[in-house]
C-alpha cells in the first residue's frame, strides 16, 4: 500500500444507503469507509446480506431509484463522484472503473455477439473505429486465456461456459484501460478449478496494468490468496480492516474470530474435527440501529454492547475495529466480561 496522493484511485467516507420499504426504512449499508490505492488489492468479505454488493453498486452509481445514498466523500482520482452529473458519471463507467458481476449470463446481453458488446464499450469510450476495437477485443480474449480469440468474438453469450463467459467479462471490463476494477464475487458460481484460473488472471492483470482491485467475496481462502488490505463487513457496517496478515494472524473484532474459526487449516485441524460456527442470525436493519448490531450472536457481549451504538476506532494506522472490547484482552478477560465480572 502507498501513501503517495497520486495513488489514491479510491476515497469513501462516510457511505450509508436507505432504502424506504413497506415495513420501514432499510439501513442496507451505514458509514462505510473505505479505499484502494493503485496496484493494491482491497478484499471485501462478511457472509450474504452484509452490505458489500450494495457498497459496489453505490461507488458505480448503479443503485436502484428508490435507494438513497448520502456520503461525506466518494472521489475517484481526486474528482468528486458525488457532484459529478449523470453524463460525467456516464462516461467514468466502463473507462476508468469497471465492475465484474456474480453471474456474466445475466450480465452480457443474450441476443449480441461477444464481439459486437466489447466493441461497443471501447468505441463508446474512446471513438475510435470498429476495427481498431476489434483487434483490441482479440488481445484482451488472448489475455485472459481465451484461445481460439477471433472466432469467439462471433460467439453469443449462451455458447459459452461459465468459466469462458467470466474471462469474457474480464476482458471486457479492460477493454479501455481503467484504473479501478471492483470484481463482485466473480468466482461463486464456477467450479475449483476454474476459481483458481480466474483468481490467477485477476492477480497477473493487476499487476500487468497496475490497477485497484475491490474483490468482494465470503471465501477466506480467496482473500488469504489475493488481499493486501481486508475490510470485513457486518449488518451493513464496516467491523474490522487491516492487512492481511493481521486480520488473518490476530483478528481483533468476534465477528472476524468466528469466521476464521469456521475454516480448516491444513496441518493444525484434525480429520474429522468440528469446525466452529456463528449462532443465530444477521439481525434486521429495519428501523433504528441500537448498540452493537453483532450482540446477539457474540460469545463476549456484555451490558454496553446493547447500549450507545459502537464506533469504529482506529487501533493502529490502516487497522480499526468496531467492539468496545480491547485487542489485548485475553481469552480469560473475555469471558470474565461476557459474565459480568471485572477481571
Amino acid at each position: 500500500m502507498s501513501d503517495r496522493v497520486e495513488d489514491r484511485v479510491l476515497d469513501v467516507e462516510g457511505l450509508s444507503v436507505e432504502l424506504d420499504l413497506p415495513a420501514g426504512t432499510l439501513h442496507a449499508v451505514s458509514d462505510v469507509d473505505l479505499h484502494v490505492d493503485r496496484g493494491e488489492t482491497l478484499c471485501v468479505v462478511g457472509e450474504s446480506g452484509c452490505g458489500k454488493t450494495i457498497t459496489a453498486l453505490s461507488i458505480m452509481g448503479l443503485l436502484p431509484r428508490k435507494a438513497r445514498m448520502t456520503a461525506r466523500r466518494l472521489t475517484l482520482q481526486g474528482r468528486d463522484l458525488l457532484t459529478m452529473k449523470r453524463r460525467e458519471l456516464d462516461s467514468l463507467r466502463g473507462d476508468r472503473m469497471g465492475m465484474i458481476f456474480q453471474d456474466p449470463m445475466t450480465s452480457l446481453n443474450p441476443v449480441y455477439t461477444i464481439g459486437n458488446q466489447m466493441e461497443e464499450i471501447y468505441i463508446r469510450h474512446n471513438k475510435g473505429g470498429r476495427k481498431e476495437a476489434r483487434e483490441r477485443a482479440e488481445h484482451l480474449l488472448h489475455k485472459v486465456g481465451i484461445t481460439a480469440a477471433k472466432s469467439r468474438l462471433g460467439q453469443y453469450p449462451h455458447q459459452l461456459s461459465g468459466g469462458l463467459r467470466q474471462r469474457v467479462m474480464i476482458a471486457m471490463t479492460l477493454m479501455c484501460d481503467p484504473i479501478l476494477i471492483i470484481a463482485d464475487e466473480p468466482t461463486t458460481a464456477l467450479d475449483v478449478t476454474i476459481q483458481a484460473q480466474i483468481l490467477r488472471i485477476l492477480a497477473e492483470l493487476q499487476s500487468e496494468f497496475r490497477m485497484a482491485l475491490v474483490l468482494i467475496t465470503h471465501d477466506l481462502g480467496v482473500v488469504a490468496r489475493m488481499a493486501d488490505r481486508v475490510l470485513v463487513m457486518y449488518a451493513g457496517q464496516v467491523v474490522e480492516t487491516g492487512t492481511a496478515e493481521e486480520v488473518f494472524n490476530a483478528p481483533t473484532h468476534p465477528y472476524t474470530q468466528g469466521l476464521l474459526d469456521c475454516i480448516p487449516i491444513p496441518g493444525k485441524t484434525e480429520r474429522g474435527a468440528r469446525l466452529g460456527s456463528i449462532p443465530g442470525i444477521v439481525p434486521s436493519l429495519m428501523g433504528a440501529l441500537e448498540g452493537c448490531q453483532f450482540r446477539n450472536r457474540c460469545s463476549y457481549a456484555f451490558a454496553a454492547c446493547g447500549a450507545a451504538p459502537v464506533a469504529l476506532r482506529d487501533l493502529a494506522p490502516g487497522r480499526s475495529c468496531r467492539c468496545l472490547l480491547e485487542p489485548s484482552d485475553s481469552l480469560a478477560n473475555l469471558k470474565l466480561k461476557s459474565a459480568g465480572v471485572s477481571a
